[in-house]
């Protein structure tokens, strides 16, 4: 097989973990619509059931590098596989609230593991003219996954609305988070068939089985080259070790490394603050704001994700062209103005239900009786937060989300389009610039002694802030409504543009050891 082929077709299957992290990701937004109601669940256990994966996430980020470095990146990612099959069966299975987050945490740990293990290895087998495309197969495979996710959400639903006999308002989230079993197993047996990084091995001292995997990866001549500079490699890190450079954490906080850590940092951060998993994780929520109803709000996720696999194609295409930092710095930028967008939409919305509407609302939905909603006829609402907890004291906080997105189609006013053209920009830039190039930054801005523990704190704050974010987004929500909650994602973004304008380096056709030289005095 050609030795590009080869490169190629190990890389999309390393990749497969993001696949299933985008696929978790993406279904849970679906999932929700009915788990919530069915556990009955408030916005601090909604926050929950959606971001405790992400805060397992952080710890395996922290240690799966650090792990990988002493026994190697493939038997980490075959635990991994795994964990993710064994996940996707638990959840859907679940039968408490506590069991389904105990479910979801397993994946978690397997997610968290696999986004910084496979951008790694991928980078520690690519040449530097193709590392930034090969390495983005990763974030490929992460909004492919949520592509299928919100496609596997949209049908599911849609067989459930036309009454399937397999499915029920108790079960359709069910079938919606067991389907994640079968890529799983895939990825699983897959695995088995990946070479050990080569560049582990030289560390290792395993110098026949390092180039027999270079041979086979690139050729006689370039492998050559490669070994050439992955020994010079080593021995500059062997002279630091004795210079009590030792492979700790503390190493990070060396002055040499100090430049290229506060860069990562300031990417890991700014990828998860500037709200990508608030509109993943809650797309379906988000949609159904806008008053465009439940089905429609499906649909639009699938549209969604849909984009973002277009723009991480555009990234690919054009990453190891136009290089890292003008694809970082013009997304980013993007960012804000879509999320600002957003903000000013929600921004106009009033709220009113009139007599005819309650009339329909009462005779379409059998969680409202007869006479709930009268109290509130025909008042308009210009805060989507006072009109929500009107509608939370007439009903009750359990009636209301079973049929809110009922309750806004009839009552909003607004321009939904603005919105969606917000979102649908939002991920656009997202995909194009903060999805892939962060990844593709941090697999070549650390040296080798401590790659897989650099990639793997920063992952740690990257996961934290996801986490935290994901958490809080049902609260803002409710406490400070859809246009204060995109304003903060747009003004984090504003400023994260000029650090970055100022700060940011271009890696772009530099090999991992040419990086090291240039940034690690």
């Amino acid at each position: 097989m050609n030795s590009s082929k080869n490169i190629i077709g190990l890389a999309a299957i390393l990749s497969l973990g993001g696949f299933l992290f985008g696929f978790d990701a993406g279904i849970i937004s679906g999932v929700m619509e009915y788990a919530g109601s069915f556990f009955t669940l408030n916005d601090t256990q909604n926050g929950w059931a959606v971001s405790c994966p992400t805060f397992v996430a952080m710890f395996a980020m922290l240690i799966s590098g650090k792990l990988s470095d002493a026994v190697g990146r493939k038997p980490i990612l075959i635990l991994v596989a795994f964990l993710y099959a064994v996940s996707a069966l638990l959840s859907a299975i679940a039968w408490s609230y506590a069991s389904l987050c105990f479910a979801r945490m397993v994946g978690g740990f397997a997610f968290g593991a696999a986004l910084i293990l496979a951008p790694t290895y991928i980078a520690e087998i690519s040449s530097a003219a193709h590392r930034g495309r090969l390495v983005s197969i990763q974030q490929l495979n992460i909004v492919l996954g949520f592509f299928a996710a919100f496609l596997s959400n949209l049908l599911f639903n849609q067989w459930f609305e036309e009454g399937a006999s397999f499915l029920s308002e108790e079960n359709v989230w069910r079938w919606m988070l067991g389907v994640e079993l079968i890529p799983a197993l895939f990825y699983f047996f897959f695995l088995f068939a990946v070479p050990k990084s080569p560049r582990w091995l030289f560390a290792k001292g395993r110098f026949e089985e390092g180039k027999a995997v270079l041979v086979k990866l690139h050729g006689e001549k370039i492998a050559e080259e490669e070994i050439q500079a992955i020994q010079a490699s080593l021995n500059k890190e062997k002279s630091l070790q004795n210079n009590s450079l030792g492979e700790s954490f503390s190493q990070l906080l060396h002055p040499s490394l100090r430049y290229i850590l506060g860069i990562g940092l300031i990417i890991g951060i700014l990828q998860q603050a500037t709200g990508i998993n608030a509109v993943y994780f809650y797309a379906t929520t988000i949609f159904k704001q806008t008053g465009i109803g439940v089905s429609a709000a499906f649909f639009s996720g699938v549209l969604l994700s849909f984009t973002s696999v277009v723009f991480t194609l555009v990234a690919m295409a054009t990453i190891d062209r136009f290089g890292r930092r003008p694809l970082l710095l013009a997304g980013i930028a993007g960012i804000a103005i879509s999320m600002l967008t957003c903000s000013y939409g929600f921004y106009g919305a009033t709220y009113q239900l009139t007599n005819e509407d309650i009339t329909v609302l009462e005779k379409d939905n059998e969680s409202i009786e007869s006479g709930d909603l009268l109290p509130i006829a025909g008042k308009i609402f210009n805060s989507d937060v006072e009109f929500k907890s009107q509608m939370t004291q007439a009903l009750g906080a359990k009636k209301f989300q079973k049929s809110e997105g009922a309750i806004l189609e009839a009552a909003i006013e607004m321009n939904a389009m603005l919105v969606l053209l917000g979102v649908l920009g939002f991920i656009a830039c997202f995909a194009f610039s903060l999805g892939p190039v962060m990844w593709v930054m941090l697999s070549e801005l650390y040296p080798n002694r401590i790659r897989g523990l650099a990639i793997g704190c920063i992952g740690f704050v990257n996961s934290f802030t996801a986490w935290l974010v994901t958490q809080i987004f049902p609260w803002e929500l409710t406490n400070l409504g859809n246009a204060g909650s995109f304003l903060i994602f747009g003004v984090i973004a504003s400023v994260g543009f000029f650090i970055l304008l100022k700060s940011l380096p271009e890696t772009k056709g530099k090999t991992l050891e040419q990086i090291e030289a240039e940034f690690i005095k």
